[in-house]
């Protein structure tokens, strides 16, 4: 598997990407570098299957990975579970935002796709309905 290694060692990195995973999925949405957004968008979705499946080997694997904070993997397993029940995949967006000014990294808002909106939004009138 291949991955980024974002200037940290094994630890500290995988300390990180918990941190941020736990941060989208209590906020539902954080603004962080474009290299980590990508970076932990594959631990959201890891995170979401498993609580789709809902057995209890997946939820130790969730609580696990996520300092067992049970909080948060109570989310994932009761609400974000159920909204993505019907989704196989891609529970994030990524929007840019622009550079910083520090140092000129990317700056990107990471969140959850909200399937409730996509869902009840209404569709729109094609031309030929309109001039009728």
């Amino acid at each position: 598997m291949s991955y980024r290694k974002l200037g940290r060692d094994n630890k500290h990195r995988r300390s990180m990407l918990a941190t941020l995973t736990k941060q989208v999925i209590t906020y539902e949405s954080i603004k962080t570098t474009d290299t980590r957004a990508k970076e932990v968008r594959k631990f959201i979705d890891k995170m979401i299957t498993y609580g789709k499946k809902g057995d209890l080997v997946s939820r130790r694997k969730a609580l696990a990975f996520l300092h067992n904070d049970k909080v948060v993997v109570d989310k994932i397993f009761n609400d974000l579970a159920k909204r993505y029940e019907n989704r196989n995949g891609g529970y994030t967006q990524i929007l840019k935002l622009g550079e910083r000014h520090g140092d000129d990294s990317l700056m990107v808002v990471i969140k959850l796709v909200d399937e409730a909106a996509k869902e009840e939004a209404p569709k729109k009138a094609s031309k030929k309905e309109e001039t009728k």
